[in-house]
């Protein structure tokens, strides 16, 4: 059998997750092996720059997606909500994993909640869509613009900031002491977020047969439709956006948020459908609203 090599970022978080999808392919061929490969990536390399100046989505993939298309490396394992909706030409996801908490959750000094922070605190976040909402729900705090891994910015709590937000799946993987998980009514999830999603070239039918066989049926549905969410918000879209998707039986409910340009207000819509598709109807929904509320 061929050797699999994987490609990934270096963070301690990209190295575990690569090592799970490992684990989970020696499950189903007790024989395969496989090697890993670290690439640098612009997010990786830039790491002080806000995410918004160096390129947003993308940036943590792009240089691992280029190495896939070069044949340097036969699959790529990727945390989803970093991925852009529409993948360059000739690759794919051939599986997702099951899906981890996809929640935020809020890491304070003192332990403070987000409706007990102090008025004035710093709460640190490089993501639009995490300002916007905590703009929203907490007008008299200071939104501060943080970058690092996850143990990074946790051990800026009480030194620069006082308090910081982290998906919930990151800091579980990691086996850290949680925080405080945030409602997704208030707090919405990038889409795609807590999916480990595995990348491959379309053309390798061999390994393309091997990922199916870790693919979870339900995650790929609800990921697929944020996805799609995203998609239809245009790779340019500049907003701040979150979707969380659920299987109901076989309805695909979808929650999304959009903020406006400016970061001033939010709209939220939930919709359900029969396939991932509802998460573009969805979006152009929600992009309707705010465009209104924009030009009004």
């Amino acid at each position: 059998m061929r050797t699999i090599r994987i490609g990934t970022r270096g963070s301690r978080l990209a190295l575990l997750q690569t090592d799970m999808v490992r684990k989970a392919l020696s499950l189903l061929e007790p024989d395969i092996e496989t090697s890993v490969c670290v690439v640098k990536t612009t997010g990786d390399i830039l790491s002080d720059a806000p995410l918004d100046a160096i390129g947003g989505k993308g940036v943590f993939v792009k240089e691992i997606e280029r190495a896939l298309l070069a044949g340097e490396i036969d699959c790529a394992v990727h945390s989803l909500k970093d991925m852009q909706a529409v993948l360059p030409e000739g690759l794919t996801i051939g599986a997702y994993l099951e899906r981890e908490d996809p929640r935020d959750m809020l890491f304070s000094v003192n332990g403070c909640t987000m409706k007990t922070l102090p008025p004035g605190s710093k709460v640190g976040t490089s993501s639009m869509r995490r300002r916007c909402q905590v703009r929203l729900l907490r007008p008299d705090v200071e939104v501060v613009d943080i970058r690092g891994n996850v143990p990074t910015r946790l051990g800026k709590v009480g030194r620069e900031v006082d308090a910081v937000i982290l998906a919930a799946a990151g800091v579980k993987r990691l086996g850290l002491e949680e925080g405080i998980a945030l409602d997704p009514d208030d707090m919405m999830p990038s889409p795609g977020q807590a999916v480990i999603a595995i990348e491959s070239r379309s053309s390798d039918t061999e390994l393309m047969n091997l990922l199916r066989r870790l693919d979870h049926y339900p995650t790929r549905v609800c990921a697929e439709a944020e996805r799609a969410f995203l998609a239809a918000l245009g790779q340019d879209c500049n907003l701040p956006a979150g979707a969380l998707a659920t299987l109901c039986g076989e309805e695909v409910s979808i929650a999304g948020m959009l903020g406006s340009p400016d970061e001033s207000f939010v709209e939220r819509m939930c919709m359900e459908g029969a396939d991932p598709s509802i998460g573009e109807l969805l979006a152009e929904a929600l992009k309707e609203k705010v465009g209104r509320e924009v030009s009004s």
